[in-house]
């Protein structure tokens, strides 16, 4: 018991002092007080005691009962204070040394009384080492940190906390740490030193650097799309990031604008009525990849109204799901609309002057009013309130023809009327009315109207069509076509912002993709450049998408114009497979494409609209494929073209789920989708294969499609192509005709394909399908004394990789023989690896005859490429000052270094009227062009152009002038050659077409 006590009391009376007292001290618990009641004798003995000092207390009996009383209470008050000064300790001390920040205490000399287990893991030592030591020792530095001590002064000093930003060295490692440092004080209330908190940011400061360069390139391109572009989170609505059109279109000058004005989810300037609908719009987006179109109304500070058509999608960024919206201007549509719909009306209103008889329907009781009657026999059936069924029956029953009754009763019926009027605002029935004993035909019309209380009726219409029935019929059917017409239209633009979408992030996706590989590698600058090209090649494709999409005349008229250029098949399909590469490999997904009987490579075509053909075929092959499916591409040169001409045609293979043959009849139509469980899981607009047929009808070629439901589909597309009139130089290449050559790849049509292409080179080519029988078979050729001039291995085989069945080989056969790998990857993080290992060179895939001979040929005559290279390098620059006129400074900027790094000098002139200014004072030949953007505050491109123009002084006034600018359609080309312009360059810059048009004009 005396173990378990939280007080032992003892009285000493009538006891032996010495036993009872070592009895109680070793029998107690650990730190358990004990408290002695003995007389003033029994208390001599006990000072003599070596033992009194384990003694909490002793009371001098005999004592009172309010004495004992108020000595016991007192103890208790003084117990419960140990235990609660315990319990706070420990909780201190608890959380000190658990809490993840480095946690300190210093004295007033910057010396540390006291640390916790965080502090002590960020240094790598332990409390004994750290307690007692200053800054310098602790930290693994020569001295005392200067800034620290200084900011601990101040803290003393001016007895406020203070917040800061701190480096620190922790071993090899930097450490950024944000350290919030606040005064200790004596119980006499002066500065007794400091403690700190320190929050180890160093990686979240990484973050941001990573999130700021990634960030760049988005909005490079955020600023330059014409359609509103913003991203923000859904939680607290906070903005990522908008572009300038989509500001311009909700009414804003800046971000700031907008944020202070009350973003939540939506706009301020989001018409209140149509607030509710948006908010909710954006609420039923649950999962990333949810997506949503909605038509809304901003109204901006000049009162002006703009009609908004919304695409908002969910996406999810570091496990937080944000909300990425495009926003177009609609406004001309809807006015339009509502032009048509009051037009309508009138036309309503007009036709329903020819109606003899007219009765208002109140669908919601079903009684009939009338509002105009014949005044002739029908007026004791219409002429006062009465319900639609007992009338109609009168009427039936009185005048209608015998076999028209039962049609009528229920065309007229009120579940008819309200199930015909549900969907549309007119509905009509003909039908033979008996009238002097002749038949003649009448009509009634039923027409959903509104009524002034907000609620909505059924006029219904009585009229004779008898002599003028066929004319009605045919207006009727005029008016049915053009009403179905301008439905289409508008459905077709409800999807167009879905459509666009689509078209905009598979690019994009590349762009993005690759942006952040080069991140990651910046260090290599060779796998950046290929990133950057790639990323280049993307862009391009990009621009090009969103020139032709945001061409709204284009749209309106349906009219699309052919641009045939000189155009390169092997860049074409290289450019195709870096767009899809991201999303093969995220679907782990095999891309074959086989390029075997393709002779003629330079091609002239709209390399645009073959792109987008291809890519739509291959996008969906992928889409619709399942993950480690298989999808290829197959090109083959087919004969009989006419002279200088070559038939291609491409066939896209998949092994996705395939179509029904209904659905498969319907493909092109627009708008179809094939309703299924499975299809209906993937995204789309139904859109795709209408616009890729209407594209290969426009290129004069054909399209056709076979599928199986579970097995897969095949679609093939076939053009005729004016070839590049170029003298062709010889295939054979002297240094390998006769040899052999061993093609190792684990495709056989890969095996076949290049086999082939080496024969064509003269070359006698053996193929095998594993690594293994590679390597046996070298060495079996070498004890022949039959060796092979060439080897050319997959990198990826199934047995083992390319590289080490290179190494393998290298060691039978030696240094000379050219060894070439061929990927369909990029092959920058295995070129070290592989270039130990013994490969000579890399070739990718879709391997065209070209570059397999330009491959070989550089093996085989390294330095004749090297002459060539030299000679690149010692390409001549160029001379001459160019005045730049261009008021954005970060187009200033790329302008200039484009410029300058050719040669040229550069002046630069804000707007068009400094421009003007200064050719205008320059002596001639001064400046050799003049850049002109368009859009310039002060005075604008195309009047500067014309003043130019007009100077006295001729060779002035005739400097060449080019409009460089993002007004890039076909009517700004010619309105800046109307203004007197020598060119026009789109932006953003393409630097070769750039030195290509000032070379052409200079």
């Amino acid at each position: 018991m005396s173990q378990k006590a939280d007080v032992i009391i003892a009285d000493l009376s009538n006891t032996d002092i010495q036993p009872a007292l070592q009895t109680f001290l070793q029998n107690r618990g650990v730190g358990t007080p004990i408290i002695l009641l003995a007389d003033r004798e029994q208390m001599r003995f006990l000072c003599s005691d070596p033992a009194l000092k384990d003694i909490t207390d002793i009371w001098i009996m005999p004592m009172s009962d309010e004495e004992l009383r108020f000595r016991f209470l007192r103890w208790q008050q003084t117990f419960k204070m140990s235990k609660d000064f315990w319990e706070t300790s420990h909780f201190l001390e608890a959380t000190i040394n658990n809490v993840p920040n480095l946690v300190w205490y210093k004295d007033k000399d910057g010396v540390h009384e006291k640390v916790n287990n965080s502090f002590c893991q960020a240094v790598n030592k332990t409390k004994q080492q750290v307690e007692g030591r200053r800054h310098a020792y602790i930290w693994d530095v020569e001295e005392d940190d200067p800034a620290c001590i200084e900011s601990e002064h101040q803290v003393m000093s001016r007895e406020e906390t203070l917040v800061s930003e701190e480096t620190i060295k922790a071993g090899e490692e930097m450490r950024t740490l944000m350290c919030y440092k606040s005064p200790l004080y004596n119980c006499d209330g002066t500065v007794m030193g400091t403690v700190g908190v320190g929050v180890d940011v160093t990686q979240e400061r990484a973050y941001e650097k990573q999130i700021i360069n990634k960030n760049r390139t988005l909005e490079t391109i955020l600023a330059t799309i014409d359609c509103g572009l913003m991203n923000h989170r859904l939680n607290d609505s906070h903005i990522l990031n908008i572009n300038r059109a989509a500001l311009k279109l909700l009414g804003y000058e800046t971000l700031e604008e907008l944020t202070a004005d009350g973003f939540d989810l939506i706009a301020a300037s989001v018409v209140e009525e149509d607030r509710e609908l948006l908010r909710n719009s954006i609420r039923t987006l649950k999962k990333a990849g949810d997506t949503v179109n909605v038509a809304y109304r901003v109204r901006h500070k000049n009162g002006d109204i703009l009609h908004i058509m919304g695409n908002i999608k969910l996406y999810e960024e570091n496990g937080e799901l944000l909300c990425q919206r495009f926003l177009v201007d609609v406004t001309e549509q809807k006015l339009q609309e509502r032009k048509d719909k009051k037009r309508q009306m009138e036309l309503l209103q007009a036709l329903s002057l020819d109606f003899t008889q007219v009765c208002f329907l109140e669908p919601d009781t079903g009684m009939l009013v009338p509002v105009r009657t014949d005044k002739g026999k029908l007026d004791n059936i219409f002429e006062n309130k009465i319900s639609l069924e007992e009338s109609m029956a009168h009427y039936i029953e009185e005048w209608v023809y015998e076999e028209d009754r039962e049609m009528l009763r229920h065309a007229v019926s009120l579940d008819t009327l309200r199930n015909e009027l549900r969907d549309k605002q007119i509905y009509s029935v003909n039908y033979r009315k008996r009238q002097d004993g002749e038949f003649i035909y009448f009509q009634i019309k039923a027409v959903s109207v509104g009524t002034e209380d907000g609620s909505h009726g059924i006029v219904l219409g009585f009229r004779s069509v008898d002599a003028e029935i066929r004319k009605e019929m045919e207006q009727n059917t005029l008016l049915e076509a053009a009403l179905a017409q301008a439905n289409r239209a508008s459905k077709a633009k409800s999807v167009f912002l879905s459509n666009m979408s689509h078209d905009i992030r598979t690019p994009m996706n590349a762009i993005v993709g690759f942006t952040n590989l080069a991140i990651t590698h910046i260090d290599r600058k060779e796998q950046v450049v290929e990133y950057l090209k790639k990323i280049q090649t993307s862009g391009n494709h990009l621009l090009s998408l969103i020139n032709d999409i945001l061409d709204m005349s284009h749209i309106e008229s349906g009219k699309l114009q052919l641009d045939e250029k000189l155009c390169s098949l092997p860049e074409i399909l290289h450019g195709l497979r870096n767009i899809l590469q991201a999303d093969i490999h995220a679907k782990q997904l095999d891309l074959q494409i086989d390029t075997v009987d393709v002779v003629d490579e330079a091609i002239y075509c709209d390399k645009l609209r073959l792109n987008q053909v291809l890519l739509n075929l291959l996008s969906n092959a992928v889409k619709y494929t399942g993950a480690g499916g298989h999808v290829s591409m197959r090109i083959t040169e087919k004969p009989g073209a006419p002279a200088g001409y070559a038939n291609y045609e491409f066939s896209i293979k998949d092994s996705g789920i395939g179509m029904s043959q209904e659905f498969v009849e319907h493909i092109f139509e627009p708008f179809e989708r094939e309703r299924n469980s499975t299809i209906s899981k993937i995204q789309g607009t139904g859109l795709g294969m209408a616009i890729t047929k209407n594209i290969v009808d426009m290129m004069n070629g054909s399209i056709s499609v076979t599928s199986e439901q579970g097995v897969g589909s095949e679609f093939k597309v076939s053009f005729t192509f004016r070839l590049h009139a170029e003298k062709k130089e010889d295939l054979i290449l002297p240094e390998l005709k006769d040899c052999r050559a061993l093609v190792v790849d684990d495709d056989f049509n890969t095996c076949d394909s290049v086999s082939y292409m080496l024969g064509q080179l003269g070359m006698h080519a053996e193929w095998t399908l594993s690594g293994k029988e590679a390597v046996l078979r070298s060495h079996q050729a070498l004890t022949r004394d039959a060796g092979y001039s060439v080897y050319i291995v997959d990198w990826l085989l199934p047995d083992m990789n390319g590289i080490e069945v290179t190494r393998r080989i290298r060691k039978e056969i030696g240094e000379n023989v050219p060894i070439i790998v061929l990927t369909a990857y990029d092959w920058s993080d295995i070129e070290e690896e592989a270039k130990e290992a013994g490969v000579t060179a890399f070739c990718n895939k879709p391997l065209f005859l070209s570059e397999l001979r330009s491959c070989l040929h550089s093996v085989m005559q390294p330095t004749a490429q090297e002459d060539k290279a030299d000679e690149k390098e010692n390409s001549p620059r160029h001379t001459g000052r160019i005045l730049l006129a261009e008021d954005v400074e970060m187009n200033q900027e790329l302008a200039v270094v484009i410029l300058e790094n050719a040669g040229f000098s550069v002046d630069v002139a804000d707007n068009g009227q400094i421009a003007f200014d200064m050719v205008a004072k320059s002596d001639p030949g001064y400046y050799q062009a003049v850049l002109m953007d368009v859009q310039m505050p002060v005075m604008d491109g195309y009047e500067a152009t014309k003043r130019i123009r007009q100077l006295e002084n001729h060779e002035l006034a005739s400097i060449p002038i080019i409009a460089m600018t993002a007004n890039a359609f076909t009517e700004d080309r010619e309105e800046a050659l109307r203004s007197g312009m020598n060119g026009h360059i789109a932006k953003p810059i393409d630097v070769q077409v750039l030195f290509e048009t000032l070379e052409n004009i200079l």
